[in-house]
């Protein structure tokens, strides 16, 4: 790692995925994080066993950390996080709502005791509204955001595959954070961030609320096609292929008509002169697309389509991705042997992208307390 937050100490309670994400970020940046595990460790170890016999999440979000186990609803213990505190830049923590500040470890206390700590609080909903004392998962919040409603197919909604709500909450932290460490390099002043997983997937729905809030309806679901773009989806290929082809403009269009579909006179018909009507006339030309896309396999038609200029992927399956030849990976250590894991997508010149080891439970509690005293 080329150490750009070497300086740095981050101290987490931290559990599951969206704090853990963010602090993943600063310890692959070179900081120092200290991540707080209960006795039992974080709850996230145990999701599966896939990875050498441990948990693929844990593998993924706790590279480059160490691992120091307290029960600080212990007085000793409780003690000893406080003495960790005053000494950190960061404290990050996403436990149940209001658990850190019973325990006494309050952000604005935190921040009143220690001027240059930059704090971030992680949530479901918030610390105001009727919602704030809600747990939160993630597809409990992809629900009460509306993500599902504008997922899946049009007969039936469908979560995200992917930890969407959490994970964007972990970005949203790890760049709340860099945007306070730089504003406290300026004034030496820490900050408070709160983030909440609902926001950031209210945020993510700006467009569809945008459509329903000036009256042209929520965008439908569509499954492997835009809502509001076409052609811009999965079309079968030949016997038993598919590709995604995406059509941003009429000048694509034309080209589309013209070198793939073999009609140019297509882009003078009245269904399909400009992207509204295309939409509003998908299936004639999702029927045009279709039979035309019958006489070629997906080699044949992948060839096509890059002399054309068109735009268009593959639909892989998860055992494409991992013979991608984009995938870019990186090697971690854990204590049951090496793991392979996507390259993190940030790439610095004169940076091998080397990411530091995931702990083991508890493995840096005693070199860490002798540290601290």
């Amino acid at each position: 790692m080329a150490g750009r937050l070497k300086d740095v100490l981050v101290v987490s309670v931290e559990q599951a995925v969206a704090a853990p994400f963010a602090t993943s970020r600063l310890a692959d940046a070179g900081a120092r994080v200290i991540k707080i595990e209960r006795p039992e460790g974080d709850f996230a170890r145990a999701y599966d066993h896939h990875v050498h016999g441990e948990c693929s999440w844990f593998v993924w979000l706790n590279r480059g950390k160490q691992s120091v186990v307290l029960d600080f609803k212990q007085a000793d213990d409780a003690a000893f996080l406080h003495r960790l505190i005053a000494r950190a830049d960061i404290f990050v923590q996403n436990l149940a709502p209001g658990a850190t500040a019973r325990a006494g470890f309050s952000s604005a206390e935190l921040r009143a005791q220690h001027p240059h700590l930059i704090t971030c609080d992680i949530s479901g909903y918030g610390d105001s509204g009727p919602y704030r004392a809600m747990k939160a998962y993630d597809f409990l919040v992809q629900c009460e955001a509306g993500i599902v409603a504008v997922t899946g197919t049009p007969e039936a909604p469908a979560r995200v595959g992917v930890s969407a709500c959490d994970i964007g909450a972990g970005l949203n932290a790890y760049g709340a954070i860099l945007e306070a460490l730089y504003a406290r390099s300026q004034s030496g002043a820490g900050d408070g961030i709160a983030i909440s997983l609902f926001d950031g997937m209210a945020d993510w729905m700006n467009v569809p609320l945008l459509h329903h809030q000036h009256g042209a309806g929520a965008p439908a679901r569509s499954g492997l096609s835009h809502a509001m773009i076409a052609p811009y989806g999965a079309y079968p290929v030949g016997a038993s292929g598919h590709i995604v082809i995406a059509i941003q403009n009429n000048r694509e269009w034309a080209r589309f008509c013209a070198q793939v579909l073999g009609d140019a006179a297509l882009t003078e018909d009245s269904r399909f002169r400009d992207n509204a009507l295309r939409v509003a006339n998908r299936g004639e030309m999702d029927g045009l697309i279709t039979t035309a896309f019958a006489a070629y396999d997906v080699e044949s038609l992948s060839a096509l389509l890059r002399e054309a200029g068109i735009a268009f992927g593959r639909l892989n399956e998860v055992g494409d991705l991992a013979q991608h030849p984009q995938l870019r990976h990186v090697s971690v250590a854990t204590a049951s042997g090496a793991v392979e894991l996507v390259a993190p997508p940030a790439q610095f010149a004169g940076d091998d992208g080397a990411l530091g080891p995931v702990p083991a439970l508890g493995e840096h509690t005693d070199a860490v307390r002798a540290e601290f005293g």
